[in-house]
């Protein structure tokens, strides 16, 4: 067993013979090649730095990414609640005997309302502003000469967003150039002939 040990100890010694050069350095060679491996090392390590720089970036913007898909999931589901509580509200405003239930279901909804503000959530203004497909999602073009075209005219849903992000885009109709009627060429070569 020593003499293995004794083996590679002693091949060592021998190859490191090998690869060692024979030509002696003079020391203004010796500096000049040093001050090349500095230079090497310096920008190495700058680019080393420089990477670790924009992985800390990543990682961050990554992690906060995370946490926004995270709380959105969430809110998203509790904006349905929010919903479905201003639609009972709308709808049994006129009920005399819904009057106490319709208190307690305001109360509720003002709650949730008060939580989101919290959180930084607000309602995305839409009924009168020109139509932003960024944040809203057109699901009719109602033509009319009340409004200019491409302003909404309804919102549907609510839409909300989160800090500078949008959570949930509205749901609108859009004013659309009224349709004009047009002489029906048919009638039109009626009355010609």
């Amino acid at each position: 067993m020593s003499e293995q040990e004794e083996q590679p100890t002693s091949a060592a010694p021998a190859m490191a013979e090998e690869l060692t050069p024979v030509v002696e350095l003079t020391p203004e060679q010796r500096i000049e090649i040093l001050e090349k491996d500095k230079v090497d090392l310096r920008e190495r390590m700058l680019r080393v730095a420089a990477d670790f720089e924009n992985w800390k970036k990543r990682a961050k913007k990554d992690l906060t990414d995370v946490e926004w898909n995270a709380k959105k999931d969430v809110l998203k589901d509790f904006l349905d609640v929010v919903d479905g509580l201003e639609r009972a509200t709308a709808a049994s405003s006129d009920v005399p005997q819904a009057q106490p239930v319709l208190e307690g279901v305001r109360l509720v909804l003002r709650l949730f309302q008060s939580k989101f503000e919290r959180h930084g959530v607000t309602p995305v203004e839409s009924k009168g502003q020109p139509f932003d497909p960024r944040l809203h999602e057109a699901v009719a073009r109602v033509p009319t000469s009340d409004a200019p075209v491409g302003q909404i005219i309804d919102e549907l849903v609510r839409g909300y967003r989160m800090g500078d992000r949008l959570l949930r885009p509205a749901v609108v109709s859009v004013a659309a150039s009224p349709v004009v009627p047009t002489a029906d060429p048919a009638s039109s070569s009626e009355g010609n002939g």
